[in-house]
C-alpha cells in the first residue's frame, strides 16, 4: 500500500495516530497545528513529530498538498474553522474525514466547507478513549464513500464501521454514548468531593456495591475523576455538541449543557496556578 494521510490538529489523537499510522509500510503521515506556529510549544511538537517520523508541514496547505486522506482531528470547537481553512487547499481526488466529537449539523457544517471543491467527505465517530489502543480503538463512519475508505484503513489496523451513506448518523451515536459516560464522569466527580468532604465514603461505596455488585466503584470513581482532571475543558466542548443536537431534535439540552460545565470547571480548578 502508499498512502499519503495529513492530520489537522496533534493533540492526544492526532499524536497517537499519526505516530502508528506512519509506522506502517508505505504509508507518509503529514501533520499541521496552529500551536506550530506559536513560540511556547511550537518548536516541542514540531521534534515530536520528527521523532515519530512524522512530517511537520508549515501551515495547512502543505499539509493537504499531497494528501490522499485529510483527516481533521482538533477540538469541536475548532472543527468547523479547520475546515473552512483546508477547503481552498483540497482537491476532487481528496478525502477530508472529520473525527471530531460534533453534534449532526456541525458535522453536516463541515462537509459543506470542503465539498465545494467536490472534495469527498465522510465522519468519524470515535467511541472509546484512544488512550491505548490507539488506532485500534472502536470508529463508526458515515458518508458516500465511508465504506471504501474505511476498509482501506482497516487494513492499516484501523477498527472502522461504516454505519451510513449518510452524514449524522455516527456522530449522533456518539454523542449519545457521551451523555452517558460524560454525565457519569460529572456524577463521579461531585460524588466523591462529597462523600469525602462529609466523611461518608465508606458508607456510600457499601451501599453503591450492595445495589450494583458488578461494579468496582472506588475504580470507576477514581479513573473518571482522573479522565475529568485531565481532558475536562476538551470534554466539555463535546457536551455542548451534544447539547446543541438534543436542542436540534427538539428536546432539552440543559443536562447536558449543565455536564459541561462541571467538566470545564472541575478541570480548571485541577490547574496549577501559575507561578510568577
Amino acid at each position: 500500500m502508499s498512502l499519503e494521510i495529513a492530520f489537522i490538529g496533534y493533540g492526544e489523537v492526532g499524536q497517537l495516530f499519526s505516530r502508528q499510522l506512519a509506522a506502517k509500510p508505505g504509508v507518509r503521515v503529514t501533520v499541521y497545528d496552529i500551536l506550530f506556529d506559536g513560540p511556547n510549544r511550537g518548536s516541542e511538537l514540531k521534534q515530536r513529530a520528527s521523532d515519530d517520523g512524522v512530517h511537520a508541514a508549515g501551515g495547512t496547505s502543505e499539509a493537504c498538498a499531497m494528501a490522499e486522506i485529510v483527516i481533521s482531528a482538533v477540538t469541536a470547537d475548532a472543527a468547523v474553522p479547520a475546515a473552512r481553512q483546508a477547503a481552498p487547499y483540497l482537491k476532487p481526488h481528496q478525502t477530508y474525514i472529520d473525527l471530531n466529537s460534533v453534534s449532526p449539523a456541525t458535522k453536516r457544517n463541515v462537509a459543506d466547507q470542503v465539498r465545494q471543491g467536490g472534495t469527498n467527505f465522510i465522519e468519524f465517530a470515535v467511541m472509546a478513549p484512544v488512550s491505548g489502543v490507539g488506532i485500534e480503538v472502536p470508529i463508526l463512519s458515515g458518508g458516500e464513500m465511508a465504506e471504501a475508505i474505511s476498509a482501506r484503513l482497516n487494513e492499516l489496523g484501523m477498527k472502522i464501521t461504516p454505519v451510513s451513506s449518510e452524514i449524522g448518523t455516527a456522530s449522533a451515536t456518539k454523542l449519545c454514548r457521551s451523555i452517558v459516560i460524560k454525565g457519569m464522569e460529572a456524577l463521579m466527580v461531585d460524588f466523591t468531593l462529597a462523600s469525602e468532604k462529609a466523611g461518608v465514603m465508606p458508607a456510600v461505596m457499601a451501599s453503591l456495591k450492595a445495589s450494583y455488585p458488578g461494579m468496582d466503584w472506588e475504580n470507576v470513581a477514581k479513573v473518571m475523576m482522573s479522565r475529568v482532571e485531565q481532558h475536562g475543558i476538551r470534554r466539555a466542548a463535546e457536551m455542548r455538541e451534544a447539547s446543541r443536537m438534543i436542542a436540534e431534535l427538539g428536546l432539552d439540552g440543559s443536562l447536558a449543557a449543565a455536564i459541561a460545565e462541571r467538566h470545564e470547571s472541575f478541570a480548571k480548578s485541577t490547574i496549577p496556578p501559575k507561578v510568577e
